[in-house]
């Protein structure tokens, strides 16, 4: 009796045993074998894929008619602000038609399109425009006006100028002209105030004015006929 009680009493020790064997058996990794990745919060069990780090979109480059806006509102900027003379204006916008008139042969030559060679060469032509409009903006020549009906008319025209090449009512080669035609006042007028220690006699300024109203209405004729400066349309 007392042999049978010692066997069925060590039988729940031996049972626990096993199952203890068993557990530390199943916590085990199995042979080569990946540890379980851990779940994340917020997401699911499964394995999570690894994050990868979006490539920003290389900006893509302006079209010869966009390049072409911008110089001319760089041009219109340096003219509203004075730091463009109008002679300078003048020989920027000529180098500006200029560019545009081997533009506009070249795509008469190839069916309305630019070849791959023509955009390169357009390019580096804009780019060496470009600089001269910089260094022309950021030299010592500024557009002085002063304060009298002179220089007050002058600013006027300039402005209405700016107006007119920033909208595209004035093309380049308009405004060329429009520019040279200030620039020959403005010449006169400098040579008129050095002959008479730095005024203008009465007469002088009637004649300035009479020059001016001229070119006003040239300025009106130019921003209002069929030329316009056609502006760049943005890509989708």
């Amino acid at each position: 009796m007392r042999l049978t009680w010692i066997k069925w009493s060590a039988l729940p020790a031996a049972l626990l045993l096993l199952a203890g064997s068993l557990a530390m058996a199943q916590d085990q990794p199995a042979p080569n074998a990946q540890p379980a990745p851990q779940a994340q919060s917020g997401s699911s069990a499964t394995a999570a894929t690894p994050a990868t780090t979006a490539t920003p979109a290389a900006k893509p480059k302006p079209t010869v008619a966009q390049r072409k806006e911008n110089q001319q509102d760089r041009i219109a900027q340096g003219v509203k602000s004075g730091q463009l003379t109008a002679g300078e204006t003048a020989n920027l916008e000529t180098k500006e038609a200029a560019i545009n008139g081997e533009t506009k042969a070249d795509r008469a030559a190839n069916g309305g399109k630019l070849t791959a060679a023509e955009k390169k060469q357009i390019n580096g032509q804009q780019n060496q425009l470009s600089k001269q409009i910089y260094k022309d903006k950021h030299n010592a020549n500024t557009a002085h006006y002063g304060n009298n009906k002179v220089g007050q008319r002058r600013e006027n025209q300039q402005d209405r100028i700016a107006q007119g090449v920033k909208s595209g009512q004035l093309t380049a080669g308009e405004t060329a002209k429009l520019e040279n035609q200030q620039k020959g006042i403005n010449q006169q007028v400098a040579a008129d105030r050095k002959a008479n220690g730095g005024t203008l006699t009465g007469s002088e300024k009637k004649q300035v004015n009479k020059e001016q109203n001229a070119a006003s209405k040239n300025i009106y004729h130019k921003k209002h006929n069929a030329k316009t400066q056609p502006q760049a349309q943005p890509k989708p």
